[in-house]
């Protein structure tokens, strides 16, 4: 089963994207994924991006997600724009419709290289992502670790998002406080967690530990969560600046009853083809 694929990546969050329009891709076993994502013996990736053909009448594809530990998830931002990106030449007037496991996606395509998203309409509901209150009151809800307690606020954007506010991201605890938050058990689908530090109301700083890959260069719903949050908060405005490790993200939100929007890159590394049948498959 010999497969073309684009390598790509959206601020460094970098994807193998696989257009065949063969199904039997989604049936791999989460091993297989996992060791497609190993950087030293695979291709190397944050999340697979499957394309198959369109569900819904009026979109021109659909897509999945496989996270580098081969489970399936619901949404991600970034890989969003690179699917657009890529089927950009089916644009009509420079828009898509795309549909994903959380829902429909609309995409615009700006200059070449640069996509803006219609990520949804936030939704701040415990139900939404999957979280066990265990009878706390909040926002924001408590974690404690290592004998200190973190704060955070949850928000879905089509997957599940933890935010925490930070007072300096660079020394943020993003490799133990996110790792002991995205594998929190009142998280039933584990959860991603976001590190914020609030600069002004238009601009942050953010890093973000994903569920099932860690810590990553960028994280679209990431940067759409910690917007989200802060907006309804009152402690940014309806345009922000978010600076990732990997760049800069702008995302728009008019507030409740509005969706919310994303513009960034997305770029091809390289085309390559690999046999999946003789792939080791651990």
């Amino acid at each position: 089963m010999q497969i073309e694929f684009t390598k790509m990546h959206g601020l460094g969050n970098d994807f193998i994207v696989f257009e065949t329009g063969d199904r039997r891709l989604g049936t791999l076993p989460p091993r297989q994924w996992r060791a497609l994502a190993d950087r030293h013996r695979g291709i190397g990736f944050d999340q697979a991006l499957v394309i198959e053909p369109p569900r819904s009448a009026g979109t021109v594809a659909y897509y999945r997600i496989f996270n580098a530990d081969g489970a399936e998830v619901e949404q991600c931002g970034n890989g969003a724009r690179c699917v657009a990106e890529l089927l950009r030449d089916r644009a009509t007037n420079g828009r898509l419709a795309l549909e994903s496991p959380s829902g429909p996606v609309a995409a615009e395509l700006r200059s070449p290289g640069i996509v803006a998203v219609d990520m949804g309409e936030p939704d701040f509901s415990a139900r939404a992502v999957a979280f066990d209150t265990a009878g706390e009151p909040g926002p924001p809800y408590h974690l404690d670790v290592d004998d200190a307690r973190a704060q955070f606020s949850i928000v879905s954007m089509g997957n599940p998002h933890a935010v925490i506010e930070v007072a300096d991201v660079a020394s943020a605890p993003v490799g133990t406080v996110g790792a002991a938050l995205e594998s929190d058990p009142r998280f039933q689908r584990r959860v991603n967690v976001g590190f914020r530090q609030i600069l002004a109301r238009d601009h942050i700083l953010l890093r973000v530990f994903e569920r099932g890959v860690g810590e990553t260069q960028a994280c679209g719903t990431g940067a759409c969560a910690a917007v989200a949050a802060g907006r309804r908060d009152g402690l940014l405005d309806e345009r922000v600046q978010v600076d990732l490790p990997g760049g800069r993200l702008t995302i728009s939100w008019a507030g409740p009853g509005q969706h919310l929007w994303m513009e960034g890159p997305a770029e091809v590394s390289f085309i390559g083809h690999i046999n999946l049948q003789e792939f080791p498959n651990p």
